[in-house]
């Protein structure tokens, strides 16, 4: 199994040497959010030899999931996301420890985690409460962290970057992140974040909620994102590069 091993990475050990893949090896990185975003950081990670993974995310596949989400095929539709990744890390590398926690991670679930555990975080989540109580959980565990921002809308996958939150333009959500982190006293924060002003999806009309209990009209509701195969990837695929050079000892936190 161990000439096996270093047979599957040796490609990857010209580029990083055996001392960064036995780094690598020895991590453990959690995952929030297994996704359109996710999904990419955790295949990345699996194929580039990494230890041990922690999987966080309640949500189930289901068919809006097909156009852009690795994990999500037919054969995975109604599965949970984070059995359905893990499936995929150990079919790749079968020595990789995974840990899958079916939990939607908010403030009020974040105790279930300990991120002293964590050689690094991925935030690849939707909400902004539990992004802000991701970073805040981080910095005082001492673990670095790394966030993705907004690529809903967007169409462009060149344009996604690695920057600190205080240098990002344009896009909506880190601006919300600026406001609110500046508010908790954090003063730096690495994301992955696209310039790309986001596009206003068409073709459909908006939804409207059911009736109220008064049978008044309901309101009406907020459409998901419009999203596609290349953006959320390419997201996702910057943000494992991070990590993994990080890891690896190639680069400097």
């Amino acid at each position: 199994m161990q000439d096996e091993r270093r047979e599957q990475y040796a490609r990857t050990r010209l580029l990083l040497g055996q001392q960064g893949l036995d780094r690598l090896r020895s991590a453990r990185v959690a995952v929030f959010g297994v996704g359109g975003v996710g999904g990419y950081v955790v295949e990345a990670l699996a194929r580039s030899g990494g230890g041990a993974r922690d999987l966080v995310d309640d949500g189930r596949v289901c068919l809006p999931n097909l156009n852009r989400q690795i994990i999500a095929t037919r054969s995975t539709l109604g599965m949970y996301k984070v059995d359905a990744a893990a499936a995929r890390v150990r079919d790749i590398d079968p020595e990789i420890v995974v840990r899958a926690y079916k939990t939607f991670y908010t403030p009020e679930t974040a105790g279930q985690f300990d991120f002293t555990q964590y050689s690094y975080v991925v935030d690849a989540i939707d909400t902004v409460t539990g992004k802000l109580a991701l970073v805040m959980q981080a910095r005082a565990a001492g673990t670095p962290i790394i966030c993705s921002m907004g690529a809903g809308n967007k169409l462009d996958p060149s344009r996604f970057e690695v920057a600190d939150l205080y240098e990002t333009s344009v896009c909506p959500l880190a601006r919300v992140m600026r406001a609110e982190c500046r508010k908790r006293g954090v003063d730096h924060l690495k994301v992955v974040y696209s310039k790309e002003p986001p596009l206003a999806p068409r073709g459909e009309e908006e939804e409207i909620a059911p009736p109220g209990p008064d049978g008044r009209p309901g309101a009406p509701k907020k459409r998901a994102p419009g999203s596609i195969a290349f953006v959320p990837s390419a997201a996702g695929l910057v943000l494992a590069g991070e990590v993994i050079r990080e890891l690896s000892g190639i680069c400097q936190k």
